[in-house]
């Protein structure tokens, strides 16, 4: 018998048929080109990541990425911004992300990332801050992992007044609930004043109420003269409607006041709840206490530091004794070993060259004045050749003194720093 012959398909499946590879075919086309243009891809990725945390993202410059591997994404010149506020919290040379093929799959659910650099952040305190009071409480936030970790380069936050920069940051892994260990070197500016660090950071993990700890060498430069220290923070994260800062925080450091030939040894501490709102930093109640020699007076005391586009500093405390490098106080205050109470009041520049209020008493006398500390240091330098009288200004009273052999009663004495003595 003849084998039957083929069944020809009908003309009307064929062309669905056809129909149907030629429009794979086009979108295969369309999607190719639309990936082959990196700064589509960007945009596609900023305005998702825009949208989940209610962020106006931009980039302008080149875009790169790479699919081969763990996918890579490059975008230059980016912006973010809090919707409505004129001022970007973030603006960035060049973002890199390196994203597992399982994160992107997962669509949200996974928060894994391999590796992020960043070049040139430039992050505003008070736009940041402005931003994050819209966001969910702490406890709502999801944090990515890094498995790689994060690493900054000539980076810089500004303040009101003051910014940190040339910041060099890497930690080399980070995860939600694991400590966090990095290393970050940077420069603080406020007017002529520089303070570089060097310092390496732990915290127990990256939430409020998580503890912190820094230690590090820290400079203060202030032209004619440097203050290295070795110093140690400490503290637990604290994020709240009163800003961010850490609570308990404790700051000590081994430190040397150096001016030409003088060196002057002491070691300080304070303590209190740090907050930075709004571009200010604020310790209040501040406790701090200072141990000398030489020239350096060994003190304690209580007041409050605020710090933003000007320094604000007041401190009530006690002078255990007079130092001994200081002019010796006449009879009888000379020989009383009462401690001292004191009273500062400073307002003004942050290198402490403006004026300082001093209220100082021992015993029944007691000095009203005021000084600036140039021109103490000036005097401390050329302690053994200047004028036996600090640079103050204001008056001391004391009901007796005994001067020279001679016994005055009912004292008051005028200080005046541009007086002759």
């Amino acid at each position: 018998m003849a084998a039957p012959e083929p069944e020809t398909p009908p003309p009307r499946r064929r062309r669905i048929g056809l129909l149907a590879l030629l429009i794979a075919l086009a979108v295969l086309a369309f999607a190719l080109h639309w990936v082959s243009r990196p700064e589509r891809v960007a945009r596609l990725i900023l305005a998702q990541v825009g949208s989940a945390l209610r962020l106006e993202i931009t980039s302008s410059g080149a875009s790169e990425y790479r699919l081969r591997g763990t996918p890579m994404l490059t975008i230059r010149d980016v912006v973010a911004r809090k919707p409505g506020d004129a001022t970007p919290l973030l603006r960035a040379d060049r973002i890199r992300l390196e994203l597992p093929w399982s994160t992107i799959r997962a669509r949200g659910a996974d928060l894994t990332v391999r590796r992020i650099e960043l070049d040139a952040p430039q992050l505003d305190l008070p736009a940041l801050q402005r931003w994050m009071a819209t966001r969910p409480p702490s406890k709502q936030a999801r944090l990515p992992t890094l498995t790689d970790g994060l690493r900054i380069v000539r980076g810089r936050v500004a303040g009101d007044g003051w910014h940190v920069e040339a910041i060099e940051a890497d930690i080399p892994s980070f995860h939600p609930d694991r400590m966090v260990r990095a290393r970050l070197l940077a420069r603080f500016t406020t007017g002529e004043l520089r303070v570089p660090f060097d310092v390496r950071a732990a915290m127990t993990r990256p939430a409020a109420g998580a503890g912190l700890g820094v230690v590090g060498n820290v400079t203060v430069l202030s032209p004619p003269w440097t203050m290295p220290m070795r110093a140690r923070l400490s503290g637990r994260l604290h994020n709240g409607a009163d800003g961010i800062g850490l609570d308990a925080m404790r700051l000590g450091a081994d430190a040397t006041y150096r001016n030409g030939d003088t060196d002057l040894a002491f070691t300080y501490g304070i303590a209190g709840p740090l907050r930075v709102f709004d571009g200010t930093l604020r310790v209040a109640p501040l406790g701090a206490v200072v141990y000398g020699s030489g020239a350096v007076p060994n003190l304690q005391g209580t007041g409050a530091l605020a710090f933003g586009d000007s320094l604000s500093l007041q401190l009530d405390g006690t002078l255990s004794s007079w130092p001994r490098a200081w002019p010796a106080l006449p009879s009888p205050l000379g020989e009383s070993t009462s401690p001292l109470p004191f009273a500062l009041d400073y307002r003004g520049r942050a290198d402490l060259s403006a004026t300082t209020a001093l209220r100082l008493r021992r015993d029944t006398t007691r000095f009203d004045g005021s000084f600036k500390l140039p021109s103490i240091l000036r005097w401390l330098d050329a302690f053994d050749s200047a004028s036996p009288l600090p640079p103050l200004n204001g008056r001391l009273s004391s009901p007796k003194l005994d001067i020279a052999g001679a016994t005055l009663e009912g004292v008051e004495v005028e200080f005046g720093e541009d007086q002759a003595p």
